[in-house]
């Protein structure tokens, strides 16, 4: 199998990368190397089999560029984006051209291969807006929605906040209608919370991560929010075997769309992760709660029913393990976070 991996040198994209590589199949990884981490990623994988992968240092905004790097390929494993809500609000205009034109670019050099390849593509929750429609309650230590006990389904009314939630809701409706209309065989994956190695979070993004290095290097940590908005964080290689599987169903289930996280068992307040680096003696400074960020869910819990039962998936790494991992991998890597 050759796949095309946008993206590659991302937190996901890199975990995914490695894998395929392991398996031994080929890679080629297109990213601009734009995000902070994102060079160490890809040095981590040249080292690995400078035989099965090869690396474009290029943009998805150049369609050009990637008509020219598609052929060939079996698969496309569609990660680039502009990831946080708080800079699609900075710059709508950047954040548009990312993740709806880099998208549309993705799929139109797919449409012109003669024999389309698998598109699995990585969208975000934050299609299904603020869940306003949801009564919320307090339940002390978390917020839940009681009339959503396994969490919210693929049917859940659409509901775009955000220039982020719209440029990647976009994109997300792109990748549906072009197996329906053009025949592309592909995957939408509605995602939580991913976690794990070779994550270089923020406050913006990639929160689980950035909360761990924070409290191992004793910062201060900003929360949005009153710490007590629940989320059902997934494990990334939880997320790297749903994605090979994703491939695999796709040719079968053209414009499938799966919500995928760590469902209502891996539901967790994110004040959590905070009391669990105290358990473990690493608090951060302080942690100051301000205000709520536009469009944040109190409550985002994953249905992942669907996807246990197209993809016979489900998630393996427990919370515990899985944030002690990631605790551990940043300790091994602290001098890489700035």
């Amino acid at each position: 199998m050759r796949n095309l991996v946008t993206g590659v040198a991302g937190f996901v994209g890199t975990n995914l990368a490695a894998e395929l590589l392991a398996r031994g199949e080929d890679v080629i990884g297109i990213d601009n190397l734009s995000r902070r981490g994102t060079e160490h990623n890809l040095k981590w994988l040249q080292g690995l089999d400078s035989r099965r992968f090869s690396f474009v240092q290029g943009d998805i905004r150049d369609a050009a560029l990637l008509a020219r790097i598609m052929p060939g390929n079996d698969a496309v494993f569609h990660l680039a984006a502009q990831v946080a809500v708080t800079t699609s609000i900075t710059d709508p205009r950047a954040d548009f051209e990312v993740n709806a034109l880099g998208t549309l670019n993705v799929l139109e050099a797919c449409r012109l291969q003669s024999s389309h390849p698998a598109v699995v593509f990585t969208s975000t929750n934050k299609v299904y807006g603020g869940l306003e429609q949801y009564e919320v309650v307090d339940s002390g230590d978390r917020w839940r929605i009681p009339s959503l006990p396994q969490g919210l389904t693929e049917d859940t009314l659409l509901d775009f906040h955000s220039p982020y939630g719209c440029s990647k809701g976009c994109a997300d409706q792109y990748v549906r209608d072009y197996a329906r209309i053009f025949g592309i065989p592909s995957v939408v994956f509605r995602m939580s919370c991913i976690y794990g190695p070779h994550q270089f979070g923020n406050e913006d993004q990639g929160w689980v991560m950035h909360f761990a290095a924070s409290c191992l290097k004793r910062r201060p940590i900003n929360v949005y929010g009153d710490g007590r908005q629940v989320r059902d964080i997934l494990y990334v290689g939880d997320l790297v075997a749903a994605l090979l599987r994703a491939r695999d169903v796709a040719p079968s289930a053209p414009g499938l769309i799966l919500n995928i996280g760590g469902g209502p068992s891996q539901a967790i307040p994110i004040q959590a992760v905070l009391d669990m680096a105290s358990a473990r003696g690493t608090p951060p400074v302080s942690v100051d709660y301000g205000p709520w960020r536009w469009g944040d869910q109190k409550v985002y819990i994953s249905c992942i029913a669907k996807a246990k039962e197209v993809l016979g998936w489900r998630p393996q790494m427990g919370v515990d393990d899985g944030v002690e991992a990631i605790f551990r991998w940043a300790e091994h890597n602290l001098d890489l976070f700035p």
